[in-house]
């Protein structure tokens, strides 16, 4: 009698085992799957890891259009890691930001960070320091527009790690 109970226990308790083991395992997958399609699910391709020191972190960027005597905007896909950003820098001719993925965060220089969400646009104004770049947890995708008939960008200094971690409101 005694082992008929635990025997009915058990095929009770082992199919609810299985069931969550299962279903951990699915969630697990289904989650691996979701941030590697994050990358595949790009609008456009990440292009190549920018090298240069302009940068802090690890960002890439895909050169869509150059700027020419035709139209002298330059446009860019920029993915940025958790925690890469620029340089503080400025545009003679002022510079669109376009989120399309992820949480980033934009600052001017003596202003607020401000915290930069999937389908916001920044306006960066002509020659006004500024950076921009990834949030701390979350990577950023942006494409960049910036107006080059007044001359390149101008590169600043490193933003510092408390400027980066400073304060920040939502826009």
């Amino acid at each position: 009698m005694k082992q008929l109970l635990q025997m009915k226990h058990l095929k009770i308790i082992t199919p609810l085992i299985f069931t969550t083991l299962l279903s951990a395992c699915g969630n697990k997958v289904q989650s691996i799957n979701t941030d590697m399609n994050r990358t595949e699910n790009l609008i456009f391709a990440k292009g190549k890891k920018i090298e240069n020191d302009n940068f802090t972190g690890t960002a890439w960027l895909n050169n869509l259009v150059d700027a020419d005597s035709t139209n002298q905007n330059a446009v860019g896909s920029v993915t940025f890691e958790p925690g890469a950003r620029t340089k503080w820098h400025s545009h003679p001719a002022g510079q669109i930001i376009l989120a399309l993925d992820g949480v980033g965060y934009y600052q001017e220089k003596g202003k607020e960070k401000v915290i930069v969400r999937k389908g916001e646009v920044v306006k960066c104004p002509i020659n006004v320091p500024h950076w921009h770049g990834a949030s701390a947890d979350t990577a950023f995708v942006q494409i960049a527009i910036t107006g080059r008939e007044k001359g390149e960008t101008v590169w600043l200094e490193p933003v510092s790690d408390a400027e980066y971690h400073g304060g920040q409101k939502e826009r």
